[in-house]
């Protein structure tokens, strides 16, 4: 499989389709959950051509997704705290 440097991509857009779900009445503590399922759908349908190789690259991009909407979160909340 081809992991072309543009795919990482994916991981800023279902960040952003966590907080849509979010927006619509997802409780937060499903959002982890929601991301690591959307990276495995990528993976699967959108960059893979092998099952195993496509959950393999969707739980990367969806845990890597829900850190970086887990790490963003935390410099936001420290940056609130410091005014």
């Amino acid at each position: 499989m081809m992991f072309e440097v543009y795919d990482i991509a994916v991981v800023p857009l279902i960040t952003g389709l966590v907080q849509l779900f979010k927006i619509a009445g997802l409780k937060a503590k499903y959002s982890p959950f929601l991301a690591v399922l959307l990276g495995i759908l990528f993976g699967v349908f959108y960059f893979s051509s092998s099952i195993k190789e496509g959950v393999l690259v969707g739980l990367v991009i969806g845990l890597s997704a829900s850190g970086l909407y887990s790490g963003s979160k935390n410099i936001m909340e420290k940056e609130n705290k410091k005014d």
